[in-house]
């Protein structure tokens, strides 16, 4: 199911229905709060811990609603220049050189700064597009305050300020989503333009719901047992849980392992597709591989 660019969902249950259409199986709150952000036209912030689902939530409003994503991904160090617009020197440059020797900086200085020596960064198009796109503001809590504080004015009234040029309003708003994965506190001005969304680690009978959805020929069993080995390794001390794109990832190479159980072994050989770090192989393994071997039939194990 998809939406036109020009239509927006009547309920959060229409939106629900055509997020699971795309392929994204939302919870009742992440239904509401984004369709609410959708009707009212306020930004989402969207936080919770890396890997359940926050990126994906933003490719999936887009898939629905037939809109471009424009995906700004945030990093330490991140500045006005890489995110809303920065000048064209190079073609600046040029265009002095063509002018006549002897002309007054004043003649050339309105050229320059116009619009055609722009260079739009992610914000800049998602204002400037001509139709409507959603927005990603990827791990915002990667950036400092004062990115925070040359949000704002976007934030609130989907505009930005140049300098040389004056104000820039939206052409069409955009649906914006900003994802955290809360390893630091947002400033409360940040906080106070947008719906808010917790996104969490979701329930067993949800993640398998979801892991049934990417891998429908699954065994039914092997299934289940993925999904709950999962949420006990998640309840075990690691550098990085595993994520559901992780679990969706170990269904799909289950399958096509053509795994009839998860048995310790094939458990084993397979469990670097939802642990990535060397100790946390280790506790992984001497955790949840020895209680699998404890609940396996008698007389199970290599060569049986």
């Amino acid at each position: 199911m998809t939406a036109d660019a020009s239509q927006r969902p009547s309920s959060a249950a229409e939106l629900a229905d055509g997020l699971r259409g795309v392929g994204y199986l939302p919870g009742e709150a992440t239904a509401l709060v984004t369709f609410l952000a959708i009707k009212l036209g306020k930004p989402v912030l969207v936080e919770g811990p890396a890997g359940v689902g926050k990126t994906e939530l933003a490719n999936a409003l887009a898939r629905y609603l037939d809109r471009t994503l424009v995906r700004l991904q945030c990093y330490e160090g991140l500045d006005e220049a890489k995110a809303l617009y920065e000048w064209n020197y190079r073609k600046q440059l040029l265009r002095i050189q063509a002018e006549d020797d002897g002309t007054a900086w004043g003649d050339v200085q309105d050229d320059i700064f116009g619009e055609d020596f722009l260079l739009p960064r992610p914000l800049m198009t998602a204002i400037a597009s001509a139709e409507p796109v959603v927005l990603l503001i990827d791990e915002i809590d990667k950036t400092d305050q004062e990115f925070e504080a040359m949000l704002l004015e976007l934030l609130s009234d989907f505009q930005i300020s140049i300098p040389e040029l004056g104000r820039i309003a939206a052409r069409t708003r955009p649906v914006v989503l900003l994802t955290s994965n809360n390893t630091r506190e947002l400033t409360e001005a940040l906080k106070r333009r947008c719906l808010y969304l917790w996104l969490d680690y979701p329930e067993l009978e949800h993640e398998l719901a979801i892991v049934r959805l990417h891998s429908p020929g699954l065994d039914e069993t092997v299934a289940r047992k993925l999904v709950e080995i999962v949420n006990q390794v998640r309840g075990l001390d690691l550098k990085k849980p595993p994520s559901i794109a992780e679990s969706i990832d170990w269904a799909r190479a289950l399958l096509l392992l053509g795994a009839q159980d998860l048995d310790p072994d094939t458990f084993r050989e397979t469990m670097s597709v939802i642990v990535k770090h060397r100790t946390d192989l280790d506790t992984v393994a001497a955790r949840v591989g020895v209680t699998l071997h404890a609940a396996a039939p008698a007389g199970a194990g290599p060569g049986s």
